[in-house]
């Protein structure tokens, strides 16, 4: 009896083992961790590796083609774009023209494009499915040979005469007619890859609370107050991240004049040092440019209650220090 008393007051004395347990948001965390695990491997891979080799590329002075054996530090090549060659500045230039021309263009018609989708009209789906086909069949290279082909500036022709007539284009002259077309091909191409932007618009439009239209509309304010005072500060973040890809896709778009003479230059004339520091010059103008709406659209951001009031609470925080009270002994 004594031992199995012993047995059992060693058995209550064990400590218990502990659970290993994970709280909401670190399961959260690891679940999306696993899910972008292909992507870093991916951008570990194929992406870093071909990053440094362009950098080393073009602050390289010499390069054996057999191996890519790269020796030396130089920066003739950057200066020799700059300095020397009478083509890459104006093409460059061509290329901001060309991209800051489609780029407002871009987030005016697609964001109008949006608001229309968002509101409760018969077969809303089947027109967001319309206007977003045409980004995963024309994209890329098929883009380019549709393109080539005219397809953007057939417009006037397609319609026949429906859309203006050819009595008043004629009476215009040659030059109206071709701005004409210049403008409708323009919008076509801007339609034609406008559909990411579109369902970002959207989602960020159908977020918002239906609660505040109601605010809005029982204080008197009309449509286009509402839209400037109510859905463009609330779309804002999405705003920002169209701006940002609308960007970004228009300066590496395939028929961008200044990729293709960086292709040229790297790939067809074999000068790959050169070719690695047109790249870098345009990156760092890129990125420049990012950071520059960054920062200017920073102060326009919409906020939820929770984050401002934090912001207040850091703003108008006072540190005091109380003294401790002096000890006296007897």
């Amino acid at each position: 009896m004594k031992q199995d008393v012993k047995q059992d007051a060693k058995k209550e004395t064990k400590p218990k083992s502990k659970q290993f347990k994970l709280d909401l948001h670190t399961r959260n965390s690891l679940k999306g961790l696993v899910f972008v695990t292909p992507f870093i491997i991916g951008i570990i891979l194929f992406f870093i590796y071909p990053i440094y080799m362009s950098l080393r590329l073009s602050v390289g002075a010499q390069v054996a083609i057999r191996g890519m054996q790269i020796r030396g530090f130089t920066i003739e090549h950057f200066v020799r774009a700059f300095v020397v060659d009478l083509e890459f500045l104006p093409i460059f230039g061509e290329a901001v023209r060309q991209t800051l021309t489609q780029f407002p263009l871009t987030i005016v018609l697609t964001l109008i494009i949006a608001v229309l989708l968002n509101r409760d009209i018969k077969c809303r789906g089947l027109f967001r499915v319309i206007f977003f086909i045409p980004f995963l069949l024309g994209s890329g290279e098929v883009m380019k040979q549709l393109l080539n082909q005219g397809v953007d500036r057939a417009v006037l022709n397609i319609m026949d005469g429906r859309l203006i007539p050819y009595n008043v284009l004629s009476y215009f002259g040659t030059t109206i007619m071709d701005v004409v077309q210049t403008v409708l091909g323009l919008l076509v191409t801007v339609l034609w890859g406008g559909g990411v932007q579109i369902l970002l618009f959207l989602s960020g439009l159908q977020s918002i609370s239906p609660a505040l239209y109601e605010a809005a509309k029982i204080d008197g304010a009309t449509e286009w107050e509402i839209f400037w005072k109510v859905t463009v500060p609330m779309i804002s973040p999405m705003l920002l991240l169209n701006i940002v890809y609308t960007l970004v896709d228009s300066f590496t778009n395939i028929n961008n004049p200044l990729l293709e003479y960086i292709q040229e230059y790297g790939f067809e004339n074999a000068e790959f040092q050169y070719g690695a520091a047109l790249g870098w010059i345009y990156f760092a103008f890129i990125g420049v440019l990012v950071a520059v709406i960054f920062a200017v659209m920073q102060k326009y951001m919409h906020t939820s209650e929770v984050e401002e009031v934090k912001k207040r609470e850091r703003k108008h925080r006072v540190f005091t220090i109380e003294k401790a009270p002096k000890r006296t002994f007897d």
